[in-house]
């Protein structure tokens, strides 16, 4: 039951009908017994510094932030943490009393599923990642902190692979291959990632690269979760590689923000199986 007591949170997107955040959000406030409602805004881009300033006037707990406003919101809020900065992103916004801060729980929420899915060791991998975009910058940001051998990119705008390359470059070497070059930058890693929505429902028939390319020593991890196996991880494992699925860094990233907010752990099973039961696994 809502009460005066009761703390909101939500999403800020556009669209947002089809985000399985306040399902998840809820089951998990509901197991915690927490007084904290989640809900979704469908925010258009022209609005999004009068919703910003809603957080702060109807005293909003904090927002998840999806497409397209995870870099329009930053200069907005009070501050930035350093991780969010580097990667250009803020996909989690925190109302300390009317003080905004954004952080960003994509990259975190990645690395923490794939090492509890696959027992890797991150800093023994040569990472191949698909894709340079929003979701490539967190995944890519954060390993490279956490500290991988070296990071390669096959996107096809060069410009936008090679701005990546050049930052995440400080820290880990880092190069950019042409799509062309994949079978090459496949070959000896150790890691592949797909960070593009090549393979998404409803084009589930897909793939981001070629299937011989694929070999056993990769383990394959793809951010897509709708379908939980998508072709790209069907013919990995195929091949006798170890796969990852999307589903994993969705909840994680989903259960950090929730500590964010609450300051106690999320129930991160009951959330996992909340959204499975709605993608109808």
């Amino acid at each position: 039951m809502i009460t005066s007591k009761t703390q909101l949170v939500g999403l800020f997107g556009h669209p947002v009908a089809h985000s399985q955040s306040p399902l998840m959000h809820n089951a998990a406030f509901a197991e915690k017994g927490l007084d904290y409602v989640y809900t979704s805004f469908d925010v258009a881009p022209e609005r999004l510094p009068e919703a910003v300033a809603g957080i702060r006037a109807l005293g909003i707990k904090g927002v998840n932030v999806t497409i397209p406003h995870k870099v329009a919101i930053m200069p907005l809020l009070d501050e930035v943490d350093p991780l969010a900065a580097r990667i250009g992103a803020v996909n989690t916004v925190v109302n300390r009393d009317g003080y905004l801060i954004g952080y960003n729980t994509d990259g975190l929420g990645y690395v923490r599923s794939l090492v509890e899915k696959t027992g890797i060791s991150l800093e023994q991998q040569t990472v191949t990642m698909l894709g340079a975009g929003g979701a490539a910058r967190a995944v890519a940001f954060t390993l490279a902190e956490r500290g991988v051998r070296e990071i390669r990119i096959l996107n096809r705008s060069r410009e936008r692979a090679t701005l990546l390359a050049e930052h995440v470059g400080t820290i880990v070497p880092t190069v950019v291959l042409n799509p062309a070059e994949g079978a090459e930058a496949i070959a000896d890693a150790s890691l592949l990632i797909n960070t593009t929505s090549i393979g998404m429902h409803p084009h589930v028939e897909e793939m981001p690269v070629q299937e011989e390319w694929l070999h056993a020593n990769l383990i394959v991890s793809d951010l897509i979760y709708n379908p939980l196996e998508t072709r790209l991880l069907k013919a990995a494992a195929a091949k006798g590689a170890q796969i990852h699925s999307g589903i994993g860094m969705f909840v994680n990233q989903g259960a950090l923000a929730f500590e964010l907010w609450t300051g106690e752990d999320a129930p991160t099973e009951t959330m996992r199986e909340v959204v499975l039961q709605q993608l109808g696994k």
